[in-house]
């Protein structure tokens, strides 16, 4: 069979002439390029971005209360929305970086932020701002887009409230300590002087 083929298609490149051998090489090459190309087009796999100065594992995406998820590094971040403020005993959970929970730190919960970064939260009903690290996802609770720590939502004012209108920037990847280990925000006991918002 190979040599009628030979025969019948006298195919010539250069000097010599296209062989049974070189036909079914061929063949079996575009087999793999097609099979490949189906393979690589039904595949479910999902290509990552890099993770750069935050943790790799922040940027898989998740589930939560049947919601998908898709966290990411972005270029600018400046948000309007509702805050609502979230509390557990220190040291009896762990964030979503790994790091446990501690209520008297500056931290908060996002859902697609990178992990851990910070951001500036502006309470839009009364002024005050303060920058905090961002260790955790949340909150997921229809229309709010930050869950702060019980310092967090102190210091901006609204921790009777429950929830509060803000202003949500990012400003960066978290600081890392010389160690190597996170560096945590830390209540700062000087009282808050109310700024205007911008």
């Amino acid at each position: 069979m190979w040599r009628t083929i030979d025969r019948d298609l006298d195919f010539r490149f250069g000097q010599g002439r296209v062989t049974p051998n070189i036909l079914k090489n061929l063949a079996r090459g575009a087999a793999i390029l097609a099979i490949g190309g189906l393979a690589a087009c039904a595949s479910n796999a999902v290509h990552y971005q890099s993770a750069g100065p935050y943790k790799p594992s922040s940027l898989r995406p998740y589930e939560a209360g049947g919601q998908r998820y898709a966290p990411h590094v972005y270029s600018h971040y400046d948000e309007v929305g509702m805050a609502s403020w979230y509390s557990y005993p220190a040291g009896a959970r762990r964030t979503a970086s790994g790091e446990w929970f501690d209520p008297g730190r500056l931290t908060a919960a996002h859902k697609t932020l990178p992990l851990p970064c910070t951001v500036e939260v502006t309470n839009l009903e009364n002024g005050r701002h303060i920058t905090v690290r961002v260790n955790d996802r949340g909150p997921f609770v229809s229309g709010r887009i930050i869950d702060l720590s019980r310092a967090a939502a102190d210091r901006l004012g609204f921790t009777r409230q429950g929830a509060v209108k803000v202003r949500v920037k990012l400003l960066g990847p978290a600081p890392m300590a010389d160690s190597g280990e996170i560096e945590m925000a830390v209540v700062d006991p000087s009282p808050v002087e109310a700024s205007p918002a911008p």
